[in-house]
């Protein structure tokens, strides 16, 4: 099963201020805001929702291809996601704009003061989905489409209906932007519609449907809950919950939902059921939130199994081990594919040369 990741492509440049927003700002004055913060540390990340996901799918060795925009200082970006299975091949390079940057800074008591500068981001409402990756034959089996130029969200799900393409929506931090009518359209007749909770709430809010109704127009609507694990709701039937993986030191919590959907998709991939594909997810996820960063965590197999084992029994981590297996050795596959500059397609002829 292949899977199209559209959606954000960015560099995430994080600091710390090591006193308080409060103590700088004046109540009098706040129509005349001028403040410089020295901070303490300054991180940069490699980020954005698609390239999270496609970081994910490519460490569990599914050769996800990403559709988004960037600048010309991709280059070193684009080849960390090689490196890790990631098909680029299809990704656009603005001639003029670079690619987007999150800058964020956090005070001692968590406040945060962030801006998104979308730069090649905009661009993304100019890929058309029929125009790019492998030949018909070899097309998606599966499109996500993820928080991205809201236009060109509503693009690559209108281009998923035209050329039969299954979709799964994913508009999570763009709900607050988008309209009513723009919500309804990126979820009407999604497979897979993913959001947390307070995101649930607000889908609900701009969509003017009903649970039920929303449930009507989609698959299945998978609710991530932090702490809680993930909720999966499906028309006329009960609904499902995965309780998360106990006992995560939560050393960074960005991309963990990110990683959640890499596990749960690349599970739905392997041909897992809805809750071990839940399981395989939560998983990812505790991985992801033990370390620093949103691609810095590794998808490894035996990792992943004992902490499936260790939250949900040993009966459901050897649920998981064959899927897991065939994720391994398509892993290997991608690796050769990049080594020898081809297709992972032909790869697996190729083995005997390389």
């Amino acid at each position: 099963m292949r899977i199209a990741v559209t959606g954000s492509i960015a560099t995430d440049h994080l600091m710390v201020f090591p006193g308080r927003f409060a103590d700088q700002l004046i109540p009098d004055q706040l129509a005349h805001v001028s403040l410089s913060f020295l901070v303490d540390t300054l991180e940069v990340r490699r980020g954005g929702v698609a390239a999270n996901i496609a970081f994910g799918l490519g460490g569990l060795g599914l050769a996800p291809l990403l559709v988004g925009a960037v600048g010309d200082d991709f280059a070193e970006y684009e080849a960390w996601l090689k490196k890790h299975g990631v098909d680029t091949g299809t990704v656009h390079v603005s001639g003029t704009r670079q690619t987007a940057r999150f800058l964020c800074l956090t005070d001692q008591d968590a406040n945060q003061i962030a801006a998104f500068y979308a730069g090649a981001m905009q661009e993304a409402r100019d890929i058309d989905l029929g125009r790019v990756g492998p030949p018909a034959a070899q097309r998606p089996d599966l499109v996500l489409v993820c928080p991205n130029d809201p236009e060109a969200m509503l693009r690559h799900t209108a281009d998923c209906r035209r050329l039969g393409l299954p979709f799964a929506a994913d508009p999570s931090q763009q709900l607050a932007r988008l309209e009513p009518r723009q919500v309804r359209d990126l979820v009407d007749g999604a497979r897979w519609l993913f959001t947390n909770e307070y995101e649930a709430a607000l889908l609900l809010e701009r969509t003017g449907w009903s649970r039920e109704g929303v449930l009507l127009r989609v698959g299945a609507w998978v609710t991530t809950l932090g702490g809680d694990g993930v909720r999966i709701e499906r028309a006329a039937e009960p609904t499902l919950t995965v309780p998360a993986v106990p006992g995560v030191r939560v050393v960074d919590p960005t991309g963990g939902g990110d990683a959640f959907r890499a596990g749960f998709l690349g599970g739905v991939a392997r041909g897992l059921d809805t809750v071990p594909a839940a399981r395989l997810g939560c998983a990812m996820a505790a991985q992801a939130l033990a370390a620093v960063g949103s691609q810095t965590y590794r998808a490894d197999r035996t990792r992943l199994l004992d902490t499936a084992a260790r939250a949900y029994g040993t009966d459901a981590a050897a649920e998981l081990a064959p899927a897991l297996d065939r994720m391994t050795a398509d892993r290997g596959t991608a690796a050769l594919a990049s080594a020898l500059g081809v297709s992972a397609d032909r790869a697996p002829a190729l083995r005997g040369t390389a």
